[in-house]
């Protein structure tokens, strides 16, 4: 089983300076290489740039600009060649689809965050001073970098990532570990409704109340943003030091509400994994609930347009961004199978909900078939038996 680990990184001012330039250096790479990919297929022969023909030029690119290509890792370089890679890959198979293709596009140093070392030992070593009480990662060109290491790591290291968020440096460790034993069986089994007003309802009647995180703090981001809004727009190096607060201002108020709202969600998903065998939830679609409405063209006047409903369907949208039901319900996905249980939608249970049952008749069949659910659920394989699961969930669409 694979697992990821992130952890705060409190780097000197010599450290953070050469993270930066190891940031802004791949960057670079990731650019040069995009751009090289342009050039060719422009060209008159229409020729394709793999990921293999530009791996085989780096040490020549190394070599050439040894004070900044060449200070840092070959194995991470070669990884930043592959995100490229992956990118050109999945704008082809957009096209061959008929989706909307999606150019990969060059980035900024405000849009390049991340340096992925495909393996530990190889341009850097995690717990790399073993002798020191302090966790230290150590990364090419970088140094021994000390890491708040606020909980154990178990498992084996495979990458290791270092990532930027705003003015803070975390490490990201991608571990192997053995499969966890089960937890322990609760004989519960429960569906979830997932709405604003409210964050979540199960079938036993209980409540989970919406944090409404990104309301709490809209004051202060219309403040922040109004402040930001009054300097131009110029380029990063361009800006004054009141400007770059600013940006660090708005910055530091969205990485809060995105903090606050994965740690909530973190914290909801485990209570549920911890307190019942299997979970079933709505199959949401949530791109298609949030889309803007389309315009009504005026039939009688050319040019002018009726009213639609935008301003209200803004507000909802806004509210369904807010309450964040994407990420939660992939932590539970995440959590599901950690702890040997399972979790599942309505819609791929009971068939889009075509058979109904009142509210009563449902919290019975909840008790009822509880204990014989929990009884047939896999705890090894968390994989439930359809018809139980289906008699219970199926009358929960209708709710």
């Amino acid at each position: 089983m694979i697992r990821a680990y992130k952890f705060l990184l409190r780097p000197t001012v010599r450290q953070a300076q050469a993270l930066g330039e190891m940031l802004r250096d791949h960057c670079s790479l990731y650019n040069g290489a995009l751009q090289e990919r342009r050039d060719a297929y422009r060209h008159s022969s229409k020729t394709s740039v793999t990921y293999g023909m530009q791996s085989a030029q780096l040490k020549h690119v190394r070599a050439f600009d040894p004070e900044r290509q060449g200070r840092w890792s070959f194995s991470s370089q070669q990884a930043t060649l592959r995100r490229l890679d992956k990118a050109m890959q999945a704008f082809f198979r957009r096209i061959k689809a008929g989706d909307t293709p999606g150019y990969p596009r060059f980035r900024g140093m405000s849009w390049f965050d991340t340096v992925d070392f495909p393996k530990d030992g190889d341009g850097c070593r995690w717990d790399s001073t073993p002798h020191d009480p302090v966790t230290r990662v150590r990364l090419q060109g970088v140094g021994h970098v000390k890491v708040n290491q606020h909980r154990p790591v178990f498992g084996k290291v495979k990458t290791i990532s270092a990532k930027r968020e705003g003015r803070k440096w975390f490490v990201v460790l991608t571990v192997e570990q053995e499969q966890p034993q089960p937890l322990p069986a609760a004989g519960s089994v429960v569906g979830i409704d997932l709405g604003i007003a409210n964050f979540l309802a199960d079938s036993n009647g209980a409540f989970v109340p919406s944090p409404r995180h990104g309301r709490r703090a809209a004051a202060k981001l219309r403040a922040a943003q109004q402040a930001l809004s009054r300097f131009p727009r110029v380029r990063r190096d361009k800006r004054t030091r009141n400007h770059q607060r600013a940006v660090e201002k708005v910055a530091e108020l969205h990485s809060k509400v995105r903090r606050q709202r994965l740690d909530h969600a973190h914290k909801t998903a485990l209570g549920l994994v911890r307190t019942h065998d299997f979970i079933a939830h709505e199959d949401l679609k949530i791109r298609n609930m949030s889309r803007a409405p389309a315009p009504k063209p005026d039939p009688d006047q050319t040019g002018a347009f009726l009213p639609n409903g935008a301003a209200a369907k803004a507000g909802l949208n806004k509210s369904i961004s807010d309450v964040g039901w994407g990420v939660f319900l992939t932590i539970l996905h995440a959590k599901t199978p950690h702890g040997a249980k399972s979790s599942s939608s309505f819609e791929k249970l009971c068939g889009e909900g075509e058979v109904l049952v009142e509210q009563d008749v449902l919290l019975e069949a909840v008790v009822e078939l509880a204990d014989h659910l929990v009884e047939e659920v896999s705890l090894s394989g968390g994989v439930p038996v359809p018809g139980l699961a289906a008699a219970v969930v199926v009358g929960f669409c209708a709710w």
